[in-house]
C-alpha cells in the first residue's frame, strides 16, 4: 500500500499501544474496560459456543452406544409368579471412508478460530470507541477552558469600552457590540460541556459502569491527548497476521470449503459397525456386523446441497478478498489522516499563538487609543476562533493515530 516499508513489523497483536499517550487516566480506563465491556463478554461467550461445537465432532459425532434394562412379572392370582430380566447394550461407529467427519471437525476448528478471530474485532472496535470518547471529552474541557479565557479577556474589553463610554470617547453601539461579543463567549461555554458530558456517559456505558464517579474524576481535568509519534505500518503482508477481520474472513472461508467436503462425503456411501450384547434370563447373545448406507435415491437432493456449499465457499472467498482490500484501505487513509491532520495541528499551534500575541498588542494599542474597537473585536474573533481550531486540530491528529494503530491490528490480542 501507498505510504508501506520493506521493513516488517514485529507482532503488534500484543502491543499496549494506548500507553504511549502517556495518559495515566486512559490507561486505566483501557485496561479495566476490557476486562468488563459487554460486548468482549459476548464475544468471550461466542468463543466458548464454539468450543463446545469442536468437542461434538469428530469420533464424539461417529459413535453412538444404548443401553436398556427391562424387569417384567407375570402371574395372577393363586397362580405362580416369574420374574424375567433383560438387558441390552448396543453400539455403532461411523467409519470416515470419504473424510466427511474430517471435514466437519475441520469446519469447527475453524469456526472456533473465527470466533477467536471475532473477539479481537470486537476488543479493537471497543478500543476505537473509547478513545474516541476519551479524546473528544478532553478536547470539550479544552474548549471550556479557553471559553472562559475568552470570557475574561472581553468582559475587559466591555470595562475598557464602559469607561471610553462613559467619557465620551465611544458611543452606545460600540458598548452593544463588545457586549454582545461577550454575550456569545459565554453561551459557548453549555455547549461545550454538554458535549463534554455527552462524551464521558459514552465512556461509562462503554466501561458497562455508573457515571457519577467517573464524572467525577474526569472534572480533575488533564491536558489533550497528544501524537505520540510517527506510527510505523510495515509492509502489507503484515495484515493478513495482524488484522483480526482479515482472519476471521479467512477462518470462515476454511469453514465453508470444509463444507464442501461434508456434503461430497454425504454424497457417497458410508459404512457403520454395529454390535449388540443381549443378556436375558441367564441366557446370552450377541451379534456384529457393518452396514451399508446407499445413498441412491436421494442424489437430486445431496446434489443441490453440495452446489449451495460451493456457492457459499465462493461468497465466503469474495468476502475473504473484500476484507483484504478494506484493511489496505483502511491503513492508506489513517497513515494519510494522521500525516495531514500532524501538519494542520502544527501550523494552527503557530497561528494561535501568533494571534495570542497580537491580541495583547490590539488590548494595548487600543487602551492607548492607537486603534478603533472594531479593530481589536476582530482580533479578538480571531484568536478565539484560532485557538479552538488549534484544540480541534489536535484532538483530529491524536484519534487519528489510534486509528492507525487498529488499522494494523495493535492491541488486538490484549487481555486474551
Amino acid at each position: 500500500f501507498v505510504g508501506g516499508t520493506a521493513t516488517a513489523l514485529t507482532p503488534v497483536a500484543t502491543r499496549a499501544w494506548w500507553r504511549d499517550y502517556n495518559d495515566p487516566m486512559l490507561t486505566q480506563l483501557v485496561e479495566r474496560g476490557l476486562a468488563q465491556n459487554l460486548d468482549v463478554a459476548a464475544a468471550r461467550e461466542r468463543i466458548r459456543e464454539a468450543e463446545a461445537n469442536l468437542r461434538a465432532t469428530g469420533v464424539n459425532a461417529s459413535v453412538d452406544g444404548s443401553l436398556s434394562s427391562a424387569r417384567t412379572r407375570s402371574g395372577s392370582d393363586g397362580g405362580a409368579t416369574t420374574t424375567a430380566t433383560s438387558n441390552e447394550l448396543s453400539a455403532s461407529l461411523v467409519l470416515d471412508m470419504f473424510g466427511g467427519v474430517r471435514r466437519a471437525r475441520e469446519a469447527a476448528k475453524a469456526d472456533l478460530a473465527a470466533a477467536q478471530a471475532d473477539l479481537e474485532q470486537t476488543r479493537l472496535a471497543w478500543l476505537a470507541e473509547l478513545i474516541a470518547a476519551y479524546s473528544d471529552a478532553r478536547y470539550y474541557q479544552e474548549a471550556v477552558a479557553l471559553a472562559r479565557d475568552t470570557i475574561r479577556t472581553r468582559n475587559e474589553t466591555v470595562g475598557v469600552t464602559q469607561n471610553q463610554y462613559n467619557s465620551g470617547a465611544e458611543t452606545e453601539y460600540d458598548l452593544a457590540e463588545a457586549q454582545a461579543l461577550l454575550d456569545s463567549a459565554k453561551a459557548d461555554v453549555p455547549s461545550y460541556m454538554a458535549e463534554f458530558n455527552a462524551n464521558v456517559f459514552a465512556i461509562a456505558d462503554l466501561l458497562n459502569e455508573p457515571a457519577a464517579p467517573l464524572m467525577a474524576q474526569m472534572q480533575k481535568g488533564a491536558p489533550q491527548l497528544k501524537v505520540p509519534g510517527s506510527g510505523k505500518i510495515g509492509v502489507p503482508a503484515d495484515l493478513l497476521r495482524s488484522r483480526p477481520d482479515v482472519r476471521y474472513y479467512e477462518e470462515l472461508l476454511h469453514a465453508a470449503v470444509a463444507d464442501v467436503g461434508v456434503s461430497t462425503a454425504d454424497m457417497l456411501p458410508s459404512i457403520s459397525l454395529g454390535g449388540t450384547v443381549n443378556y436375558a434370563d441367564g441366557a446370552k447373545s450377541w451379534s456384529f456386523g457393518p452396514s451399508l448406507s446407499l445413498p441412491v435415491f436421494n442424489q437430486g437432493l445431496l446434489k443441490a446441497q453440495k452446489d449451495a456449499a460451493v456457492s457459499q465457499a465462493k461468497q465466503a472467498e469474495i468476502d475473504w478478498r473484500s476484507a483484504v482490500s478494506g484493511a489496505v484501505e483502511d491503513v492508506q487513509v489513517a497513515q494519510s489522516n494522521l500525516t495531514q491532520y500532524k501538519l494542520k495541528s502544527a501550523a494552527l499551534q503557530k497561528s494561535a499563538a501568533s494571534y495570542g500575541r497580537a491580541m495583547e498588542l490590539a488590548q494595548e494599542n487600543f487602551r492607548g487609543g492607537a486603534i478603533t474597537l472594531l479593530d481589536l473585536l476582530d482580533i479578538d474573533r480571531s484568536t478565539a476562533s484560532a485557538k479552538i481550531s488549534a484544540a480541534s486540530a489536535r484532538n483530529e491528529a491524536a484519534k487519528e493515530w489510534a486509528t492507525l494503530q487498529i488499522a494494523i491490528g495493535a492491541g488486538a490480542a490484549v487481555g486474551n
